[in-house]
């Protein structure tokens, strides 16, 4: 999920090639739900954005998992371990 209008999102899809659906919510309620919208360091500059966070909804709809602080390098990972465990 992102902040960015679905414009921004479209051309960046096309752009790469990328094969997913990105979802927009331009005015953080669905991100503010998950309690994904919060203050982030960078350099040590403080502002609001997007936690890093992954969850594993089930068939029924219902959060099964909860990644925070996820690290892009082996997060794949640990996600298909996931699922087969389930």
């Amino acid at each position: 999920m992102s902040e960015d209008d679905t414009a921004t999102l479209d051309a960046w899809i096309r752009k790469l090639d990328y094969p997913y659906v990105l979802v927009s919510d331009t005015d953080h309620s669905t991100l503010e739900a998950y309690g994904v919208w919060g203050e982030r360091e960078w350099q040590e500059h403080r502002y609001m954005g997007i936690l890093r966070t992954s969850f594993l909804i089930g068939p029924e709809g219902v959060i099964e998992r909860v990644w925070e602080n996820v690290k892009p390098g082996d997060h794949a990972r640990e996600v298909v371990e996931a699922l087969r465990a389930a």
